[in-house]
């Protein structure tokens, strides 16, 4: 018998199995986990080729699995020049004034938003003027380069409005005069008070930018190579993080899909992904999953088509479509930060039909409003969903009644605590109010009534650990108010809903989600122990190394 080809001993190997067992060591061969228990039994399934990782007492946990991540948008941070730091309009154009310096003779100048990552809190209060640059200072240092300040991804920050900024030549790239008006009326164009000529400053009353894939639509665009690249790039910070899978819930569009086949083509995915399709119904009347998928859409039935790291199944579905989705629609096939497409909305009984037809072929629906679970109750009376495992995510608030519901029709919830905890628990704390206030993420209800819950991080931040640290203590950014208490699930139920939870969602809880013989080797030696860490500091836990199908595709320097 072949011995192991990597041995992890000496530490304290949380195998998340149903008891929750505390072991000493493991041992992996190929991709799969030979053996997991004390130093002695687990060393001695090695031989002269093993390699063997001293652990030093470091806490081993399963792979994180991320129900909810927009991984790919996290590489594309990287793609346009960051203006974190910058405390004032002065040195906002100096950082520009170098772009333009670097740039060839007309190439656009397209930057990150104005603010400091992940969050572009409190712009712009950041900056020494209190307010934001002018076409016309952007001018003094790019008279002739377009510049294009770019809006924040609303749902990083969770607080409106959102501001981008063009320079002269940007703004007559464009076309835009004092005399264009706005696609939508939650756009503002900013105009000099005195001469009415635009200011260059943009203002949106929403959360997904429409002025860069409608106004300022002759910027430059996230590319293929570019997603391609910032995919590689994302999925290194996620192993970094600890995390080994991803579940996109709020569905992928077909250009997202190209970036992960290309990757997964030269064998270079290290997050196990499982894509769900972002459909796009477009404008026909007739919208059906044969309008979509052609007149086999078999291939998302089931557990869909693909391997253990690359899987497409299912498709996302919400009501629609909203006036400002519409707009942000034309821009297709690209979709901007989003990744999803905006035409995904039908309304109420048209997706009623959708629904059904999905539930008779036996594809699985997911959604992130929990305004469809009467939907999906209806389509449970003509045809039973209950071990389909049909998703819903983002829950925020949920009564006992919806609950029971949840629980009867056997479906899954993510969760989304970067905001409806971190950022929003006060906010809807006042809107329930006192009484209701047990209805905000009601984890330990959900857990009692038997629900399969699963941890997301929707990419802000990309760490699960924060969710996990969410779960524990349930504290609002702003207030640091304990919300609802009672609602707190213990540090191992968080470990759960961040790992075997995780692979329950994917259907893939026999392959992976806690550390068993038999099971894939995807584990993550981490920085701190998250049972016995400060509680503020679990959100702080790093890996150390990440292991992903028995080869270490991270490893953290001294």
């Amino acid at each position: 018998m072949l011995g192991a080809d990597l041995i992890l001993h000496g530490g304290k190997v949380l195998t998340v199995d149903p008891g929750f067992r505390i072991a000493r060591a493991i041992a992996i061969r190929g991709d799969r986990i030979v053996g997991v228990g004390a130093d002695a039994e687990v060393r001695a399934l090695g031989d002269a080729h093993t390699r063997v990782i001293e652990l030093r007492g470091r806490a081993v946990a399963p792979g994180l699995i991320d129900g909810h991540a927009h991984m790919d948008r996290e590489g594309l941070k990287a793609i346009c020049p960051s203006l974190a730091g910058a405390a004032s309009i002065d040195d906002v154009l100096q950082r520009i004034e170098a772009l333009v310096k670097a740039a060839a003779p007309g190439e656009w100048v397209v930057t990150m938003p104005l603010g400091d990552p992940p969050y572009y809190f409190d712009v712009p209060r950041n900056l020494k003027e209190q307010r934001f640059p002018t076409r016309w200072e952007l001018d003094r240092v790019s008279p002739r380069t377009p510049v294009y300040i770019r809006s924040i991804w609303g749902y990083w920050r969770h607080t409106l409005p959102l501001v981008s900024i063009a320079n002269s030549e940007a703004l007559g790239r464009a076309g835009i005069t004092r005399d264009t008006l706005p696609p939508w009326g939650g756009i503002r164009i900013d105009k000099d008070s005195a001469t009415g000529e635009p200011t260059g400053i943009f203002v949106e009353s929403t959360y997904m930018p429409i002025v860069e894939l409608s106004l300022m639509a002759a910027a430059p665009r996230f590319t293929h190579a570019e997603r391609v690249r910032g995919l590689a790039e994302s999925m290194r910070i996620y192993n970094a993080c600890g995390t080994t899978s991803v579940f996109e819930e709020h569905g992928v569009a077909d250009e997202v899909t190209r970036a992960y086949r290309e990757v997964w083509e030269r064998g270079e995915l290290t997050v196990r992904s499982h894509l769900v399709l972002s459909p796009s119904w477009g404008t026909a009347e007739a919208a059906s999953l044969g309008a979509v998928l052609g007149t086999s859409p078999a291939w998302l039935a089931g557990r869909g088509l693909g391997d253990a790291f690359l899987r497409v199944s299912g498709f996302y579905c919400e009501t629609g479509p909203t006036p400002d989705n519409v707009i942000r629609a034309r821009a297709r096939p690209y979709t901007g930060w989003a990744g999803f497409c905006y035409d995904a909305g039908l309304p109420r009984e048209r997706l009623r039909a959708v629904l059904l037809e999905a539930a008779r072929q036996g594809i699985r629906v997911v959604s992130i409003s929990t305004a469809l679970l009467d939907l999906y109750a209806e389509v449970n009376r003509s045809v039973p969903i209950a071990d389909r495992r049909w998703v819903m995510g983002h829950v925020s608030t949920l009564s006992s009644d919806e609950i029971k519901r949840i629980r009867d029709l056997g479906v899954v919830v993510t969760t989304h605590t970067n905001r409806y905890l971190a950022k929003e628990g006060e906010i809807l704390r006042a809107r329930v109010g006192a009484e209701g206030e047990e209805t905000i993420v009601p984890l330990r209800s959900l857990k009692e009534a038997g629900v399969h819950v699963a941890l997301a991080t929707d990419n802000v931040p990309p760490s699960l650990f924060h969710p996990i640290w969410h779960c524990v203590a349930r504290t609002d950014r702003y207030s640091s108010r304990v919300i609802a208490p009672a609602q707190r699930i213990s540090r191992e139920e968080a470990l759960r809903a961040a790992t075997i939870e995780g692979a329950y969602l994917t259907f893939e809880e026999e392959e992976k989600g806690s550390l068993e013989v038999g099971k894939l080797a995807d584990l993550v030696v981490l920085s701190d122990d998250p049972l016995t860490v400060e509680e503020t500091r679990i959100k702080d836990i790093v890996a150390e190394l990440t292991i992903v199908g028995g080869r270490i595709v991270h490893e953290r320097s001294a």
